[in-house]
């Protein structure tokens, strides 16, 4: 039994460690990728700097192959950011970016080919050579432009429809919003009747009646019927005579 549990605890620090490790390449590895990626920047920065001022130091043949490497630099990495921006949310764009690896190879080509002439002692071969690199360096260009402008075209495009229908879906939930009836209204019928008008000495309140006494027959009979003839009954009492004193 504890022979069992010592060999659980050994294999779970045994993965432990393996873990561990595993950890620590793979953060190795993106801070070394990190750090290449920040040289490379670093680098590219530094040469665009340096092929800018050759270009206003520099006239002639050398300042030209300057000016083209620096426009051919800025072009190739224009497209290729915005392509590996694009692919991540176009899935059609991936044969876009395929065709710019190819015409990348053609790109780092020239530009290595310029690189090695800006040390060209000979000015005049230099300037012959100039107007085909010249056409090399435009035909790339376009080339990347193109790519670019249609990646980026299409994506606009995209968000426009994108955009034309939420604005759609909104006007159709504002109109609905608009959209209320009038025909849900509380009959006349069921509103209380209005309180019959107070009279003016009540003090604002309205006082019952006061109750009569007998049957509508009696109460006609005693309007109509002088007090002289009117009947007596045992139980009523005599008039008591009104004193003269």
């Amino acid at each position: 039994m504890v022979e069992a549990v010592i060999a659980v605890v050994a294999l779970l620090f045994l993965l432990f460690v393996a873990l561990g490790a595993y950890v620590t390449v793979k953060a190795v590895g993106a801070a070394k990728r990190g750090v290449d990626r920040t040289l490379s920047q670093a680098r590219r920065t530094v040469e665009d700097t340096t092929l800018r001022a050759r270009t206003f130091a520099q006239p002639g043949p050398v300042g030209e192959l300057a000016q083209l490497r620096l426009k051919l630099r800025t072009s190739m990495r224009a497209t290729q950011d915005a392509l590996h921006a694009g692919v991540a949310e176009d899935e059609s764009l991936k044969e876009s970016l395929a065709l710019f690896d190819r015409l990348s190879a053609h790109g780092h080509e020239l530009d290595g080919e310029l690189r090695r002439l800006e040390t060209e002692p000979d000015r005049t071969k230099l300037a012959q050579r100039l107007p085909g690199l010249r056409e090399r360096t435009e035909q790339i260009i376009h080339s990347a432009d193109s790519l670019r402008w249609a990646a980026r075209d299409r994506a606009r495009r995209f968000a426009d429809d994108d955009l034309a229908s939420l604005s759609a879906q909104i006007d159709m939930e504002a109109g609905a919003l608009r959209h209320w009836t009038t025909e849900r209204t509380t009959p006349a019928s069921t509103w209380p009747e209005a309180p019959a008008p107070e009279d003016a000495t009540s003090g604002g309140q309205a006082w019952p009646e006061t109750p009569e006494s007998g049957t509508a027959e009696e109460q006609t009979r005693s309007a109509i019927t002088p007090p002289g003839r009117r009947p007596t009954y045992p139980w009523q009492k005599k008039p008591r005579p009104e004193s003269t004193t």
